[in-house]
């Protein structure tokens, strides 16, 4: 497997300014899952409502994994890969948000699945378009050739030498 290829990006601001915005969502959920009280009671509740199997390693594992990934989203090291694992979650999320009928178990967001399948778009436009700009990814890009995006727009304007008249 190439592992090149998938980090590949350009200097692509928008893309960078989406893949922070999905960074400091999960580097905020996983720890609030663990850490707040009424979230982790919302987040227990949830996966028993949903009958989400593996109950324990789910509790756990989900909240540590949002936090990992919040960590690879926000230095843009292989974020396409990153992502995949997002959408995944967020399939699952839109799944508990579409059968838990408690809206107690949702404090901080609406029942709908609203959220979850803004980050999915999110997501699936980082697998598009890459980390973009201020990434590892970029940066690991930038080493083998230069970034077209930034070389698309250089004009050169020739002038001839002035000569003094005297």
């Amino acid at each position: 497997m190439n592992t090149k290829a998938i980090r590949v990006t350009t200097n692509d601001k928008l893309a960078a300014s989406v893949r922070l915005m999905l960074a400091i969502i999960f580097l905020m959920t996983g720890p609030m899952k663990l850490f707040m009280p009424q979230l982790a009671e919302a987040w227990s509740g949830q996966l028993l409502a949903a009958q989400i199997p593996f109950y324990e390693i789910s509790w756990w594992g989900v909240p540590f994994l949002e936090l990992g990934l919040g960590l690879i989203l926000a230095v843009g090291f292989f974020a396409r890969p990153g992502v995949v694992v997002v959408i995944g979650i967020m399939i699952v999320a839109t799944y508990v948000h579409s059968v838990v009928d408690n809206p107690s178990l949702f404090p901080l967001q609406p029942k709908e699945p609203i959220i979850p399948i803004v980050v999915i778009v999110m997501s699936i436009f980082i697998l598009w378009r890459g980390a973009g700009a201020w990434s590892t990814d970029l940066k690991s890009t930038s080493s083998r050739s230069l970034d077209t995006s930034e070389t698309k727009n250089v004009s050169v304007t020739l002038q001839p030498p002035k000569v003094d008249a005297a």
